[in-house]
């Protein structure tokens, strides 16, 4: 989804889903609170925040002056789930949400039009929500990508199946100029872009679980310098701590949406 095309200066990026088709472009998270929102993520990871191009309910969250993600708090508004969601850059919205439903998936939200694009909210045929963007790419896009301050990893019930439909939507690994590209690591599919690791696939969630994050579902990860800092300050400003490790914590913020806080510089 495309938040903020402006620059101070007021110059805008010129750069559009059609040089980086296929491929993850941003993380944005629904919410129904802004300020409970930014005072959460504030204390939790360190964001600033400045205003975006789509009004008032939206905000682009900061780590060191770079951007870093998307927030809309409009759960309440559009009657959608408070989550945290990646989008991926394709030529069309419409095409791609058509492709999503023809192979099983579902289309939750549009495609609708927010300018200078189109975004759509959909979901996998295991239930695994992802959205999609066409247009022009916010401004300091390349900032966000070259500085990696979030990843995302895919939990399904099986990677080469998820592998295939996400290929057949995004156009990974065909004759395309400049498509993503698709590697196996052991029962993982890493998915590339200009030779960068972009996201990986896993087998294992269970669609019927109790538990959501055994479920299908897309995990936004963000770099951290001080994961244990980070739980336990999710776990003082409202938020739980789903599991915990050295390197990695999976937290719920104080809205109930689940993201994953990993060690700066592991591996992806």
């Amino acid at each position: 989804m495309n938040h903020d095309m402006t620059s101070p200066s007021g110059a805008k990026s010129r750069l559009s889903t059609h040089s980086v088709f296929g491929a993850p472009c941003w993380v944005t998270l629904t919410s129904r609170d802004l300020k409970a929102t930014e005072e959460f993520y504030s204390a939790v990871l360190g964001w600033q925040w400045r205003p975006a191009r789509l009004g008032d309910h939206f905000r682009i969250a900061l780590a060191g002056g770079a951007p870093v993600a998307g927030i809309a708090a409009v759960a309440a508004m559009w009657q959608m789930a408070v989550a945290w969601t990646p989008y991926f850059a394709v030529a069309s919205a419409d095409e791609a949400a058509s492709r999503v439903q023809e192979r099983g998936g579902t289309a939750a939200v549009g495609p609708i039009s927010l300018p200078p694009g189109r975004a759509a909210l959909l979901a996998d045929r295991d239930g695994a929500t992802f959205g999609v963007w066409e247009g022009e790419l916010f401004t300091d896009w390349e900032t966000w990508r070259n500085s990696r301050p979030a990843f995302i990893r895919l939990h399904t019930r099986d990677a080469f199946d998820a592998a295939i439909f996400y290929g057949q939507i995004f156009d990974w690994a065909s004759d395309r100029p400049g498509c993503c590209e698709v590697e196996y690591d052991g029962d993982e599919v890493v998915l590339l872009s200009q030779g960068d690791v972009v996201a990986r696939i896993l087998s294992g969630a269970l669609e019927a679980a109790p538990d959501p994050t055994i479920r299908p579902h897309w995990q936004v990860h963000f770099a951290v310098d001080d994961v244990t800092a980070c739980a336990r300050a999710a776990e003082l400003h409202g938020g739980s701590v789903l599991s915990e490790s050295r390197d990695e914590a999976v937290l719920r913020d104080a809205d109930g949406a689940q993201f994953t806080v990993t060690a700066r510089g592991l591996g992806r």
